[in-house]
């Protein structure tokens, strides 16, 4: 197996990030730095990530549902609470599947599979990701026209969002909307609504594909059964197609 491909196998990081360590020069075989993409692990080698030995796991997959005031993040030098903070009874070493920010709550992943996480956050799978956002302003077709047709953040136009105007409150000034968006850069809806003159105040995210937080309170989690994670990579790759026809 190559060596990127193990790494992500057993839980350290996506393929992707696996690369980048290797070409660091942070992995080690049978005590010697590797660091072509190419070489491969065979029965009966040690590797080791930063000088800690890795083994291969069975793959878990979960969903939580995120609290505010936490961090998506596996560990945080400012010792802030993190995602990891709410599984201590798992023995697995599993990360986010992306990210959702410190203030933002709802549906968040969590596994060691790194080939699925690249799967579930590549942007050309176009899973939809549903958010619940409350804003100071009055939300009105016209003003959230252009996120249909993606709005330029960090000087990229974002991919066309769906959105539905759940509440508008004038004497409060202050609006629900929900938004479904395929991508999942920095800040993106925040920013989004902020392009069109809307800022969030509470945003949550609902929906991950299919998934939804039903039944768990915050801080709660749940294992992902088979079948879920089968939906997950059949809507990837449903997706994956459909984009690649309207090319």
């Amino acid at each position: 197996m190559r060596i990127n491909k193990y790494i992500a196998h057993a839980g350290i990081a996506s393929r992707r990030k696996a690369e980048e360590l290797i070409k660091l020069g942070r992995v080690t075989i049978n005590g010697q730095v590797v660091k072509e993409l190419a070489t491969t692990v065979k029965k009966g080698d040690r590797v080791e990530v930063e000088g800690q030995p890795i083994y291969q796991e069975e793959k878990v997959y979960y969903l939580l549902n995120k609290p505010r005031g936490v961090i998506s993040s596996v560990s945080d030098d400012k010792g802030r609470r993190t995602v990891l903070d709410f599984f201590g009874s798992v023995k697995e070493r599993i990360y986010p599947v992306g990210r959702l920010d410190w203030d933002t709550s709802g549906v968040l992943l969590l596994t060691n599979d790194g080939d699925f996480t690249d799967e579930m956050i590549h942007p050309r799978n176009e899973l939809d990701k549903v958010y619940l956002a409350r804003v100071k302003g009055l939300a009105t077709k016209e003003n959230l026209r252009p996120l249909t047709r993606g709005v330029v953040i960090d000087g990229k136009k974002t991919k066309p969002a769906v959105y539905n105007i759940l509440k508008v409150d004038p004497a409060k000034n202050r609006s629900v909307v929900e938004l479904t968006i395929h991508e999942g850069r920095n800040h993106q809806v925040k920013k989004m609504f902020e392009a069109v003159g809307l800022e969030v105040d509470k945003l949550s995210r609902t929906h991950f594909g299919h998934l939804d937080a039903a039944g768990l309170a915050p801080g709660e989690f749940r294992r992902l059964n088979k079948k879920e994670v089968s939906q997950l990579h059949n809507l990837a790759v449903t997706a994956k197609k459909s984009a690649r026809k309207r090319r």
